[in-house]
């Protein structure tokens, strides 16, 4: 009986190019010899290749019986990628186009967060070439002060500053703008940060929480963004230091949010626990980082799980066999 074929996407053009390289390569390196698996790499142009020649999408995808997509953000996880498979008629892993365009968009998923009743940070929306020196004075004035300012629509914390005052406000958004026409202003909440994943149908759960993985980051500026992550600087502790009622709230949270905006296979939610105030969510991952450093792969560890099992899993899921 013949393998089945598997394609593994990677690269992509994004500002998660190189940290999608890595995922892809994990991926390729763990998967399970029972698959007949190809790399199908993207490049920074948006060309497809395999084999290093070029191909139109729909050529090379026919020859598949599954993707296993190994993308990161702009394209490969804001639904246009998925829209192409779907199109064309292919079974991918994670989520469908319109829960991975909702998951990306900052706005839009922190609205439905409020309208379940997961608390996140208070923010706001700017658009570019829409505001003014004066919108940004009153903003300072009007906003609680340090603020987050990121891109609406961007990963691996790209474009992402704290801000106190007037002028850190405008290099932030001249830096946010960079990644994106839409940036959000968010309320910066001091706490610990940790972050949760999910699996759907996985140890005979329709969607399994693993153990919430507490950052403590050793970037200068003050935010586990892309320097933190992809460095080797950043200490990760899983399972975190929480109360069993802390951990509950964040991996409910988890769960309700995965299933609240539609998502599919597996996601990754990031909060903030105030010592105080509580769990706040900040953003939902519909495409976790799978590489060496990353999360998503502790969190498997921590529970007696492995990159090998988790993948076969996946693309299992995506071929409707569980």
């Amino acid at each position: 009986m013949s393998k089945i074929r598997v394609g593994v996407i990677r690269g992509g053009p994004s500002s998660e190019y190189e940290v999608s390289l890595k995922t892809g390569a994990s991926v390729l390196k763990h998967l399970s010899n029972k698959y007949d698996v190809h790399d199908i790499f993207i490049s920074k142009t948006g060309e497809w290749h395999k084999g290093g020649m070029p191909y139109k999408p729909a050529e090379m995808i026919n020859n598949f019986d599954v993707i296993f997509n190994a993308l990161h953000g702009e394209y490969g996880e804001d639904g246009k990628v998925q829209h192409l498979l779907d199109t064309i008629g292919i079974p991918y892993t994670g989520s469908g186009y319109l829960a991975s365009a909702l998951g990306m968009n900052k706005a839009l998923s922190k609205k439905i967060f409020s309208d379940i009743g997961i608390k996140t940070p208070h923010h706001k929306i700017i658009k570019k070439d829409e505001y003014t020196h004066a919108d940004i004075v009153d903003l300072f004035k009007t906003f609680p002060m340090p603020a987050v300012v990121k891109p609406v629509r961007a990963g691996s914390s790209s474009g992402v500053s704290i801000v106190h005052n007037i002028a850190e406000i405008e290099q932030g958004l001249v830096l946010a703008f960079k990644y994106d026409s839409e940036v959000l202003v968010e309320e910066y909440i001091s706490g610990r940060e940790v972050t949760c994943g999910v699996i759907e149908g996985f140890r005979g759960e329709a969607f399994y929480s693993l153990l919430p993985v507490e950052i403590i980051h050793g970037s200068a500026s003050g935010i586990f963004d892309y320097e933190a992550k992809y460095s080797g600087k950043s200490k990760e502790i899983c399972p975190g230091n929480f109360t069993k009622d802390e951990i509950k709230k964040i991996q409910d949270a988890s769960v309700t949010v995965h299933k609240a905006l539609g998502l599919r296979h597996y996601s990754r939610s990031d909060f903030i626990v105030h010592p105080k105030r509580g769990v706040y969510i900040l953003e939902v991952n519909t495409l976790p980082g799978l590489t060496d450093e990353s999360l998503f792969p502790l969190s498997l560890s921590a529970v007696g799980s492995s990159m090998p099992e988790f993948l076969v899993h996946t693309l299992e899921l995506a071929r409707g066999k569980i």
